[in-house]
């Protein structure tokens, strides 16, 4: 239900204000959806606004994940660790990581955020 996603993650950011919260989400489901262009070109706006003020890593990562770019996203979930990214405790749960469950990588970032393995 990707092209439903998409479409709701427009809704979010067209009445946020501004937030850059919808985007990852719309970056994701844009990537999952297939369409591939758009969703680099949501990163982009999301890697240049980061360059601004402060993006939370784990929207970043979601992006990155949602595209296949698995070491891209592992990589910006361990700079949401270094910087304490809230996010983070969503690890867990957040079925946009399962992709990543079996990676020892991410199963290491999972023991130190805090859950057990």
């Amino acid at each position: 239900m990707y092209g439903e996603a998409v479409a709701e993650a427009q809704k979010a950011r067209d009445f946020s204000g501004g937030s850059y919260n919808p985007m990852a989400f719309l970056g994701y489901a844009l990537a999952k959806s297939g369409k591939q262009r758009e969703a680099r070109s949501v990163l982009e706006g999301l890697l240049k606004l980061s360059a601004e003020r402060y993006v939370l890593t784990y929207y970043i990562a979601i992006i990155y994940n949602g595209l296949g770019e698995r070491d891209e996203a592992l990589a910006w979930l361990e700079r949401g660790y270094k910087v304490r990214d809230p996010k983070m405790v969503f690890l867990k749960v957040d079925p946009k990581w399962n992709n990543l469950r079996d990676d020892p990588r991410f199963r290491d970032l999972m023991r130190r955020v805090g859950f057990a393995p």
